[in-house]
């Protein structure tokens, strides 16, 4: 589109593109405390059961989009909300919510959380999940959750296993199968392994006169 220029002319300057770079990074929105809540967040719900309660939790995490329509489009949790029938755990519930809310809106890097809150123990002992994951508390499963959450949106890289890593862990499952009888009874792991301290997955088989986890490849032999 042509624009007619009225007045005169009196000097002029060409943008370099260091210049029209640092333009463009300064109309980028960054996640900060002063980010306004919009009228409409999108969200997920995960459902939390334990064998500690008769009534499950319901996390929900909604997450804002910065920079929408643009190259610099990002999703990121804005904030978190956790509801139970159970009102046994609400203090510290509502407690932790809102410390962990205001670390989403603070910006930066916030998936530090995850490893944090799952590195929380239950002097009274934890539970082991469906599939034979081990909890360690209530806690360590609500990062559990946010884990998952931060992945599903693509702030935090899944740890998956290469495809090598897989075959060779597949053999070791069949070799040890052949050789104890032990198939896992219709399960994804023996029956017989133990707890793997680094996934906490029923899932470390000996093989080869060393600890193995068939789930995450840990092993003493490296």
């Amino acid at each position: 589109m042509n624009k007619k220029i009225d007045k005169k002319i009196v000097g002029f300057q060409v943008k370099t593109e260091e210049q029209k770079q640092e333009e463009i990074e300064s109309n980028i929105v960054q996640m900060h405390e002063k980010v306004s809540r919009p009228e409409q967040l999108e969200g997920a719900t995960y459902k939390i059961k334990t064998p500690l309660s008769d009534h499950a939790l319901y996390l929900t995490i909604n997450d804002i989009i910065l920079n929408p329509g643009t190259d610099h489009e990002l999703r990121r949790p804005f904030e978190i909300f956790i509801n139970s029938k159970n009102m046994d755990h609400f203090q510290w519930i509502v407690a932790l919510t809102r410390v962990i809310s205001a670390v989403f809106r603070k910006g930066g890097d916030c998936t530090f959380l995850v490893e944090e809150l799952k590195a929380v123990f239950d002097p009274q002992g934890g539970y082991f999940k469906s599939g034979g994951r081990f909890m360690p508390s209530l806690v360590a499963e609500i990062g559990w959750a946010i884990e998952d959450h931060l992945q599903n949106i693509g702030l935090l890289a899944p740890a998956e296993l290469t495809d090598h890593q897989k075959k060779i862990l597949d053999e070791k499952k069949a070799d040890y199968t052949a050789k104890t009888g032990d198939d896992g009874a219709g399960g994804e792991f023996p029956t017989s392994a133990e707890l793997c301290k680094k996934c906490a997955v029923k899932a470390s088989i000996m093989m080869d006169g060393c600890m193995t986890c068939l789930n995450c490849g840990d092993s003493k032999c490296g």
